[in-house]
Protein backbone atom coordinates (compact mmCIF):
# COMPACT_ATOMS: atom_id res chain seq x y z
CA UNK A 1 0.00 0.00 0.00
CA UNK A 2 1.11 3.39 -0.73
CA UNK A 3 0.89 6.82 1.70
CA UNK A 4 -0.75 10.04 -0.55
CA UNK A 5 0.62 13.17 -0.29
CA UNK A 6 -1.16 16.22 -1.78
CA UNK A 7 -1.06 20.15 -2.97
CA UNK A 8 -1.27 21.00 1.14
CA UNK A 9 -2.41 24.23 2.80
CA UNK A 10 0.19 25.90 6.09
CA UNK A 11 -1.29 25.85 9.57
CA UNK A 12 -1.03 29.73 9.82
CA UNK A 13 -4.15 31.14 11.06
CA UNK A 14 -5.44 27.60 12.27
CA UNK A 15 -6.72 27.62 15.94
CA UNK A 16 -4.64 25.60 18.42
CA UNK A 17 -7.18 23.61 19.12
CA UNK A 18 -7.77 22.69 15.88
CA UNK A 19 -4.12 22.35 14.91
CA UNK A 20 -3.77 19.93 17.59
CA UNK A 21 -6.68 17.75 16.50
CA UNK A 22 -5.23 17.61 13.20
CA UNK A 23 -1.28 16.59 14.50
CA UNK A 24 -3.12 13.82 16.34
CA UNK A 25 -4.79 12.60 13.23
CA UNK A 26 -1.16 12.82 11.64
CA UNK A 27 0.30 10.91 14.42
CA UNK A 28 -2.19 8.46 14.44
CA UNK A 29 -1.62 7.84 10.17
CA UNK A 30 2.13 7.31 10.89
CA UNK A 31 1.38 4.80 13.49
CA UNK A 32 -0.97 3.27 10.97
CA UNK A 33 2.17 3.17 8.23
CA UNK A 34 4.35 2.21 10.80
CA UNK A 35 2.34 -0.71 11.72
CA UNK A 36 1.97 -1.65 8.00
CA UNK A 37 5.24 -3.69 7.16
CA UNK A 38 4.38 -5.68 10.48
CA UNK A 39 1.05 -6.61 9.87
CA UNK A 40 1.60 -7.08 6.39
CA UNK A 41 4.56 -9.49 7.15
CA UNK A 42 1.72 -11.70 9.60
CA UNK A 43 -0.64 -12.22 7.09
CA UNK A 44 1.54 -13.43 4.67
CA UNK A 45 4.54 -15.31 6.95
CA UNK A 46 2.34 -16.54 10.06
CA UNK A 47 -1.17 -16.54 8.19
CA UNK A 48 -0.09 -18.28 5.71
CA UNK A 49 -1.43 -15.94 2.77
CA UNK A 50 -0.57 -15.58 -0.70
CA UNK A 51 0.66 -11.73 -1.94
CA UNK A 52 -1.44 -11.08 -4.88
CA UNK A 53 -4.86 -12.59 -2.70
CA UNK A 54 -4.19 -10.31 0.24
CA UNK A 55 -3.71 -7.10 -2.22
CA UNK A 56 -6.77 -8.34 -4.06
CA UNK A 57 -9.11 -8.59 -1.02
CA UNK A 58 -7.58 -5.18 0.79
CA UNK A 59 -7.96 -3.39 -2.20
CA UNK A 60 -11.68 -4.76 -2.61
CA UNK A 61 -12.18 -4.09 0.98
CA UNK A 62 -10.49 -0.18 0.29
CA UNK A 63 -12.28 -0.07 -2.96
CA UNK A 64 -15.93 -0.85 -1.51
CA UNK A 65 -15.25 1.89 1.92
CA UNK A 66 -13.57 4.46 -0.54
CA UNK A 67 -17.16 4.77 -3.27
CA UNK A 68 -19.17 4.56 0.23
CA UNK A 69 -17.17 7.40 1.17
CA UNK A 70 -17.27 9.55 -1.86
CA UNK A 71 -21.04 8.35 -2.00
CA UNK A 72 -21.93 9.40 1.38
CA UNK A 73 -20.30 12.93 0.42
CA UNK A 74 -21.50 13.19 -3.05
CA UNK A 75 -18.52 13.79 -5.33
CA UNK A 76 -18.57 12.62 -8.78
CA UNK A 77 -15.58 9.60 -9.75
CA UNK A 78 -12.63 10.80 -10.87
CA UNK A 79 -12.24 11.15 -15.16
CA UNK A 80 -9.52 9.00 -16.62
CA UNK A 81 -6.43 10.88 -17.65
CA UNK A 82 -2.79 9.92 -19.08
CA UNK A 83 -1.34 11.62 -16.08
CA UNK A 84 -3.93 10.20 -13.87
CA UNK A 85 -2.96 6.44 -15.66
CA UNK A 86 1.12 7.51 -14.64
CA UNK A 87 0.95 8.54 -11.39
CA UNK A 88 -1.48 5.20 -10.28
CA UNK A 89 0.63 2.36 -12.14
CA UNK A 90 3.84 4.04 -9.67
CA UNK A 91 1.86 3.63 -6.74
CA UNK A 92 0.86 0.65 -7.89
CA UNK A 93 4.21 -0.36 -7.88
CA UNK A 94 4.95 0.88 -4.89
CA UNK A 95 1.82 -0.92 -3.35
CA UNK A 96 3.12 -4.35 -4.77
CA UNK A 97 6.61 -3.95 -3.99
CA UNK A 98 6.39 -2.82 -0.25
CA UNK A 99 4.12 -5.55 0.44
CA UNK A 100 6.30 -8.50 -0.97
CA UNK A 101 9.63 -6.56 0.99
CA UNK A 102 7.48 -7.68 4.06
CA UNK A 103 7.09 -11.09 2.77
CA UNK A 104 10.85 -12.11 2.39
CA UNK A 105 12.48 -9.73 5.44
CA UNK A 106 12.03 -8.44 8.63
CA UNK A 107 9.58 -5.66 9.16
CA UNK A 108 12.01 -3.42 10.77
CA UNK A 109 14.33 -3.70 7.91
CA UNK A 110 11.45 -2.60 5.39
CA UNK A 111 10.54 0.52 8.00
CA UNK A 112 14.41 0.99 7.84
CA UNK A 113 14.54 1.55 3.74
CA UNK A 114 11.25 3.39 3.69
CA UNK A 115 12.50 5.76 6.24
CA UNK A 116 15.16 7.16 4.02
CA UNK A 117 12.90 8.24 1.28
CA UNK A 118 12.81 12.03 1.85
CA UNK A 119 17.05 11.77 0.73
CA UNK A 120 15.86 9.79 -2.62
CA UNK A 121 13.45 12.68 -2.99
CA UNK A 122 16.69 15.02 -2.52
CA UNK A 123 18.85 12.87 -4.80
CA UNK A 124 16.22 12.26 -8.17
CA UNK A 125 15.22 16.17 -7.53
CA UNK A 126 18.49 16.92 -8.39
CA UNK A 127 18.95 14.25 -10.79
CA UNK A 128 16.01 14.86 -13.10
CA UNK A 129 15.08 18.58 -12.32
CA UNK A 130 18.42 20.19 -11.49
CA UNK A 131 17.34 21.51 -8.22
CA UNK A 132 19.76 22.04 -5.39
CA UNK A 133 19.36 19.78 -2.65
CA UNK A 134 17.90 21.03 0.52
CA UNK A 135 20.22 22.04 3.48
CA UNK A 136 21.98 19.27 5.73
CA UNK A 137 21.42 16.58 3.06
CA UNK A 138 24.56 15.42 2.69
CA UNK A 139 25.41 14.86 6.28
CA UNK A 140 22.12 13.56 7.19
CA UNK A 141 22.28 10.85 4.82
CA UNK A 142 25.87 10.35 5.96
CA UNK A 143 24.25 9.50 9.55
CA UNK A 144 21.23 8.15 8.42
CA UNK A 145 23.93 5.41 6.31
CA UNK A 146 25.85 5.11 9.32
CA UNK A 147 22.65 4.04 11.33
CA UNK A 148 21.08 1.74 8.93
CA UNK A 149 24.72 0.01 8.44
CA UNK A 150 24.59 -0.24 12.66
CA UNK A 151 21.21 -2.15 12.52
CA UNK A 152 21.91 -4.05 9.77
CA UNK A 153 25.41 -5.27 11.16
CA UNK A 154 24.18 -7.50 13.54
CA UNK A 155 21.67 -10.51 13.85
CA UNK A 156 17.68 -10.02 14.87
CA UNK A 157 15.83 -12.12 17.01
CA UNK A 158 13.31 -13.90 15.70
CA UNK A 159 10.89 -16.04 17.91
CA UNK A 160 13.53 -16.67 20.12
CA UNK A 161 15.88 -17.46 17.64
CA UNK A 162 18.79 -15.13 16.44
CA UNK A 163 18.47 -14.22 12.48
CA UNK A 164 21.55 -12.92 10.46
CA UNK A 165 20.74 -11.71 7.08
CA UNK A 166 19.92 -14.45 5.04
CA UNK A 167 19.17 -14.32 0.41
CA UNK A 168 16.06 -14.05 1.25
CA UNK A 169 16.40 -10.80 3.51
CA UNK A 170 18.54 -9.02 0.48
CA UNK A 171 15.63 -9.60 -1.58
CA UNK A 172 12.94 -8.26 0.82
CA UNK A 173 15.62 -5.53 1.00
CA UNK A 174 16.28 -4.82 -2.89
CA UNK A 175 12.31 -5.04 -3.07
CA UNK A 176 12.07 -2.22 0.41
CA UNK A 177 14.40 -0.01 -1.98
CA UNK A 178 12.90 0.11 -5.45
CA UNK A 179 9.88 0.50 -3.06
CA UNK A 180 10.96 3.49 -1.72
CA UNK A 181 12.17 4.89 -5.39
CA UNK A 182 8.54 4.58 -6.36
CA UNK A 183 7.65 6.31 -3.38
CA UNK A 184 9.95 9.15 -4.00
CA UNK A 185 9.08 9.41 -7.96
CA UNK A 186 5.62 9.79 -7.06
CA UNK A 187 5.94 12.40 -4.43
CA UNK A 188 8.18 14.27 -7.37
CA UNK A 189 5.15 13.73 -9.88
CA UNK A 190 2.94 15.13 -7.36
CA UNK A 191 4.38 18.53 -6.35
CA UNK A 192 4.38 18.99 -10.25
CA UNK A 193 0.72 17.38 -10.82
CA UNK A 194 -1.28 21.06 -9.42
CA UNK A 195 -1.98 21.86 -12.87
CA UNK A 196 -3.97 18.55 -12.94
CA UNK A 197 -6.50 19.33 -10.37
CA UNK A 198 -6.15 15.93 -8.81
CA UNK A 199 -7.19 15.38 -4.98
CA UNK A 200 -5.75 12.97 -3.06
CA UNK A 201 -8.99 10.91 -3.03
CA UNK A 202 -8.89 10.52 -6.57
CA UNK A 203 -5.27 9.17 -7.00
CA UNK A 204 -5.91 6.85 -3.89
CA UNK A 205 -9.26 5.92 -5.99
CA UNK A 206 -7.42 4.94 -9.48
CA UNK A 207 -4.44 3.28 -7.33
CA UNK A 208 -7.02 0.74 -5.77
CA UNK A 209 -8.46 0.33 -9.47
CA UNK A 210 -4.83 -0.50 -11.15
CA UNK A 211 -3.39 -2.60 -8.16
CA UNK A 212 -6.67 -4.78 -8.39
CA UNK A 213 -6.14 -4.74 -12.38
CA UNK A 214 -2.55 -6.07 -11.46
CA UNK A 215 -2.83 -8.26 -8.53
CA UNK A 216 -6.01 -10.04 -9.69
CA UNK A 217 -4.80 -11.91 -12.76
CA UNK A 218 -1.00 -12.28 -11.28
CA UNK A 219 -2.72 -14.38 -8.54
CA UNK A 220 -4.14 -16.47 -10.99
CA UNK A 221 -1.34 -16.80 -13.28
CA UNK A 222 0.67 -17.73 -10.29
CA UNK A 223 -2.39 -20.25 -9.27
CA UNK A 224 -2.24 -19.35 -5.29
CA UNK A 225 -4.15 -21.12 -3.07
CA UNK A 226 -6.90 -19.19 -2.06
CA UNK A 227 -8.63 -21.83 0.22
CA UNK A 228 -6.05 -20.28 2.48
CA UNK A 229 -8.75 -17.63 3.33
CA UNK A 230 -11.23 -20.23 4.76
CA UNK A 231 -8.29 -21.40 7.60
CA UNK A 232 -7.96 -18.49 9.19
CA UNK A 233 -8.45 -17.86 12.47
CA UNK A 234 -10.12 -15.27 14.68
CA UNK A 235 -6.77 -13.29 15.23
CA UNK A 236 -5.93 -13.86 11.01
CA UNK A 237 -9.15 -11.86 10.75
CA UNK A 238 -8.24 -9.72 13.44
CA UNK A 239 -5.06 -8.62 11.74
CA UNK A 240 -6.55 -8.34 8.42
CA UNK A 241 -9.26 -6.04 9.53
CA UNK A 242 -6.11 -3.75 10.79
CA UNK A 243 -4.22 -4.01 7.84
CA UNK A 244 -7.23 -3.17 5.61
CA UNK A 245 -9.65 -1.03 7.51
CA UNK A 246 -7.02 0.77 9.81
CA UNK A 247 -3.78 1.09 7.66
CA UNK A 248 -5.07 1.22 3.91
CA UNK A 249 -8.12 2.50 4.26
CA UNK A 250 -7.83 4.48 7.34
CA UNK A 251 -4.45 5.65 7.29
CA UNK A 252 -5.02 7.16 3.67
CA UNK A 253 -7.75 9.26 4.35
CA UNK A 254 -6.58 10.40 8.04
CA UNK A 255 -3.06 11.94 6.20
CA UNK A 256 -4.99 13.37 3.09
CA UNK A 257 -7.23 15.67 5.66
CA UNK A 258 -4.43 16.18 8.01
CA UNK A 259 -1.95 16.97 4.55
CA UNK A 260 -4.74 19.75 3.55
CA UNK A 261 -5.29 20.95 6.65
CA UNK A 262 -1.54 21.30 8.68
CA UNK A 263 1.02 21.03 5.77
CA UNK A 264 3.06 18.66 4.52
CA UNK A 265 6.05 19.93 6.67
CA UNK A 266 4.10 19.69 9.94
CA UNK A 267 3.10 16.34 8.92
CA UNK A 268 6.68 14.76 7.57
CA UNK A 269 8.31 15.87 10.39
CA UNK A 270 6.47 12.68 12.69
CA UNK A 271 7.88 10.06 10.16
CA UNK A 272 10.55 9.06 12.32
CA UNK A 273 7.75 7.70 14.73
CA UNK A 274 6.88 5.03 12.33
CA UNK A 275 10.41 3.74 13.62
CA UNK A 276 9.26 3.88 17.28
CA UNK A 277 5.70 1.49 15.97
CA UNK A 278 7.90 -0.75 14.23
CA UNK A 279 9.93 -1.76 16.94
CA UNK A 280 7.65 -1.73 19.45
CA UNK A 281 4.80 -3.62 16.99
CA UNK A 282 7.31 -6.36 15.30
CA UNK A 283 8.29 -7.64 18.94
CA UNK A 284 5.15 -7.74 20.41
CA UNK A 285 3.17 -9.40 16.97
CA UNK A 286 6.38 -11.16 15.49
CA UNK A 287 8.92 -11.67 17.98
CA UNK A 288 11.27 -10.06 16.36
CA UNK A 289 13.96 -7.87 18.31
CA UNK A 290 17.24 -5.89 18.14
CA UNK A 291 19.78 -7.98 20.00
CA UNK A 292 22.48 -5.43 20.14
CA UNK A 293 23.68 -2.49 21.57
CA UNK A 294 25.12 -1.37 18.48
CA UNK A 295 21.31 -2.21 16.29
CA UNK A 296 19.81 0.14 19.13
CA UNK A 297 22.43 2.99 18.51
CA UNK A 298 21.66 2.61 14.76
CA UNK A 299 18.15 2.60 15.33
CA UNK A 300 17.88 5.91 17.43
CA UNK A 301 20.87 7.62 15.21
CA UNK A 302 18.70 6.66 12.18
CA UNK A 303 15.73 8.02 13.94
CA UNK A 304 17.12 11.22 15.31
CA UNK A 305 19.06 12.27 12.36
CA UNK A 306 15.82 11.85 10.33
CA UNK A 307 13.98 14.11 12.94
CA UNK A 308 16.87 16.81 12.65
CA UNK A 309 16.95 16.98 8.46
CA UNK A 310 13.08 17.41 8.59
CA UNK A 311 13.73 20.46 11.33
CA UNK A 312 15.80 21.62 9.08
CA UNK A 313 13.63 21.87 6.16
CA UNK A 314 11.14 23.83 8.10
Amino acid sequence: MHEQTTPTSDTVGLPTRALLVWMLAALVSHTSWGAYPVLARYLQTVSGLPSMSLLVVSMTCSLVLMLAWRAVRRRPLPRPSRFLAVIALVVAARSITNLLAARYTLAIYVQLITLMTPFVVAMLNRLAFDEPTPPATGRAMVLATLGALLMLSGSIEQQGVIKPLTPSDWLGLGLAAFSTVALALYMLIVRRSVAYNLSGEQVFLAQIVTVLAISTPASLLLREEWGRWLQLTPTDWLVFGAFAGLVIFGANVLQIAALRRIGATTVSSMLPWRMVVVLVLAALLLGERLTSIWQLIGAVLVTSTLMWYLWKQR
